[in-house]
């Protein structure tokens, strides 16, 4: 078995790798169920329906990069932008998943005792194109 460090994940958002700044990311891949139980039946059918899917990133705040979270996503909020993920990190064989999504939430914390973070929750739009770096 070989493990991955998530150290190595690359996430960049409509082309700005924000990927230095983040210190967690999550994808969530879904699908609606139907339900299609008969007369009769002593236990439910079901059906798969249109897939769908939620991706959520979040790190420590840096107010100096032009291209750190609060400059590359909050005048995205509301938006439609073209997402890539590359859990494994860069490089040829690895994989890749790239998708539409739109910014839904964006959020900055200031605890009294610790850094500034930030997160952001994205609504993914469409098909999750997975592939293999070349």
């Amino acid at each position: 078995m070989a493990y991955v460090h998530g150290q190595f994940t690359v996430i960049t958002v409509a082309t700005k790798d924000i990927s230095p700044y983040c210190k967690t990311s999550s994808y969530e891949g879904s699908a609606e169920v139907h339900q299609t139980t008969g007369y009769g039946k002593t236990a439910h059918t079901k059906q798969g329906g249109l897939l769908d899917g939620k991706f959520s990133c979040g790190g420590t705040y840096d107010n100096t990069a032009s291209t750190g979270p609060r400059n590359a996503l909050k005048p995205l909020l509301g938006t439609t932008v073209a997402v890539v993920r590359k859990p494994e990190g860069t490089g040829t064989g690895k994989p890749q998943d790239a998708f539409s999504a739109v910014l839904s939430k964006y959020v900055e914390t200031n605890p009294v005792d610790d850094m500034v973070t930030w997160s952001a929750e994205f609504e993914i739009s469409d098909v999750v194109t997975t592939t293999t770096q070349a």
